[in-house]
């Protein structure tokens, strides 16, 4: 399988390997990246598998495992530890990825409105998006006015062409979600009481500097689960990013990224 990714900054610098969340793609931290290799990281924003521009699994296969293998196939090819940066499904991956064994080669894990105890309603209400409109959208402005319905605590852009970067468009001329409807099948969508002890016992296992950031509208990770979530790391740090629902770095770019930079910037220096 080929993985799509972007790349900004220095290749020789730190890395930051950003992974989105289910049914979104890469470009969901392109602001932030940027920011970033302005300020000397390597940053790079993988499309997981069955997402954006990556293969779409030839067996329909987006078990977590399935993600966590192509992260540390992605890692390996770096050839030097780097920060994981993972939202949701990302951050899932990421976290196994940093506690199972094999440990992958991570220098530092940064989750992004994701834990292990995950608060149910808001994992359905996230299905229930991903499920509905299979049929599309007839334009740009009809997807725009579905995310804004879906996030009505965002302002709705008045321009919809970025959306074009989310959507393809099929042979029947509508706009579909860029990601594989059978992706929806498998156990990679995160919902509440998914391998629940499988996640603790990966942040038990954390033995890299952490940071927590939630949402702090977020109706997917609790005040509740980010407390759980603490006491399983007790190093990690947490940042309850205002004005941001599930999609933080969508919400509330500019202070996401400032959470990202000052974690960055106190990791101990690499030898």
């Amino acid at each position: 399988m080929t993985l799509a990714a972007d790349a900004w900054g220095d290749p020789e610098a730190e890395a930051v390997v950003f992974l989105h969340g289910g049914g979104q793609t890469r470009h969901a931290w392109g602001d932030t990246a940027r920011e970033l290799a302005e300020r000397g990281w390597y940053a790079v924003s993988l499309d997981l598998r069955g997402h954006g521009e990556s293969d779409w699994s030839p067996d329909g296969s987006y078990r977590l495992d399935a993600f966590v293998e192509d992260l540390r196939a992605v890692l390996g090819g770096l050839g030097r530890p780097a920060t994981l940066v993972g939202a949701s499904l990302g951050g899932m991956t990421a976290l196994v990825a940093a506690g199972e064994e094999p440990r992958s080669d991570v220098r530092a894990l940064v989750l992004v409105d994701i834990a292990p105890r995950m608060e149910r309603s808001g994992a359905l209400r996230i299905v229930s998006f991903m499920l509905a409109r299979p049929e599309g959208f007839a334009s740009l402005e009809e997807a725009a006015d579905a995310v804004a319905a879906y996030q009505p605590h965002r302002e709705r852009p008045r321009d919809t062409r970025g959306l074009e970067k989310n959507l393809r468009l099929g042979p029947d001329g509508r706009w579909r979600w860029h990601w594989d409807p059978r992706f929806l099948m498998g156990v990679g969508v995160p919902h509440a009481g998914q391998t629940p002890n499988r996640l603790d016992e990966a942040a038990r296992a954390l033995a890299v500097p952490t940071l927590l950031v939630r949402g702090r509208l977020s109706d997917l990770l609790s005040e509740e689960g980010a407390r759980h979530f603490l006491d399983l790391v007790p190093h990690a740090r947490f940042a309850d990013v205002s004005g941001a629902g599930h999609m933080v770095a969508g919400d509330r770019n500019d202070l996401f990224t400032r959470a990202v930079v000052d974690f960055l910037t106190q990791l101990p220096a690499t030898a």
